[in-house]
């Protein structure tokens, strides 16, 4: 009789391993000493035990966006990204864009969640959310409106309880 290993079935959507972050704020207007959105992003990940191993602050647009995700994601300290800004639907929100371009995996499942969440909370406006999960060089990477309210809600009700599994699952 074969019995499993103690994690062979595993699937959990918390955990005790710490992961590398990267937050990539995407703006216009703000810059890093004035980026609540970013600093909170940080602080929830930091608060629930990850480290943030990059963080900047970049205009909107597809090659500032690409230029700094690429590397960050073939460095080993940085095992998840979240992008903070451009996921709106104007000609100036250029993240989704972005992240397309650099090809990989859509998961459509977190865009969807996250709207019916933001729907909750914001009415019909969650239809102009463009949130969206990633998998490029085999990292997750959550791209997350601007606001606030919409970076609170993606981390603490969607992306902290099932990173770790997430990650480990790209692992594999």
């Amino acid at each position: 009789m074969t019995h499993p290993t103690p994690n062979a079935n595993r699937h959990h959507l918390d955990g005790d391993r710490h992961l590398g972050f990267a937050i990539l704020s995407v703006s216009d207007t703000h810059t890093e000493e004035d980026d609540p959105s970013g600093q909170l992003a940080q602080q929830l990940v930091t608060s629930a035990g990850h480290t943030v191993a990059r963080y900047k602050l970049v205009a909107n647009s597809v090659a500032d966006v690409r230029d700094t995700l690429e590397p960050w994601l073939g460095e080993p300290p940085v095992e998840c990204a979240i992008t903070v800004g451009g996921t709106g639907v104007s000609s100036r929100d250029r993240t989704v864009a972005a992240l397309e371009a650099m090809g990989g995996i859509k998961l459509d499942g977190f865009g969807e969640l996250y709207r019916s969440l933001s729907f909750q909370e914001v009415g019909a406006l969650a239809l102009l959310s463009r949130a969206s999960l990633y998998v490029l060089h085999g990292k997750p990477v959550f791209a997350l409106p601007g606001s606030e309210r919409a970076v609170r809600t993606a981390t603490e009700k969607l992306i902290l309880p099932a990173v770790q599994h997430l990650v480990e699952e790209l692992e594999r």
